[in-house]
């Protein structure tokens, strides 16, 4: 069974730093592409950030120099390392799973956290 659990959420005042995990058990991260996406009350689903198998990174234009995704392949974790928090980034976080490039269009998956949530505000 593929489980991804988010971890590190909480609530922080504007302008602090928090760190989310993802851990995953049953899935290799090294062979997927990971994103962080995140979901407000109100809003769009939004990809935050995002990491490929093979390590090229993408990060939405609100969170750019702010937040950093990156992958441990030996503990099979994403992290998101958020800085300069501000109120919108308030929302649910979730990881997000799907195949790499490297194994083909027949492999179909689409696997996802639980969530764990961010609230900024003084």
């Amino acid at each position: 069974q593929v489980q991804l659990v988010e971890s590190g959420g909480g609530l922080v005042q504007p302008g602090e730093s928090l760190s989310l995990s993802c851990s995953a058990s049953g899935i290799l991260f090294a062979i997927n592409n990971v994103g962080w996406y995140r979901q407000a009350p109100g809003k769009q689903r939004e990809l935050v950030a995002s990491i490929s198998s093979d390590w090229h990174t993408n990060y939405a234009d609100s969170v750019k120099g702010r937040f950093t995704i990156s992958r441990d392949n030996h503990k099979n974790t994403v992290y998101l390392h958020m800085d300069n928090l501000t109120p919108e980034d308030t929302a649910a976080y979730y990881c997000n799973v799907r195949p790499g490039s490297m194994l083909g269009s027949e492999v179909k998956y689409d696997y996802w956290g639980q969530g764990t949530q961010v609230t900024v505000s003084s």
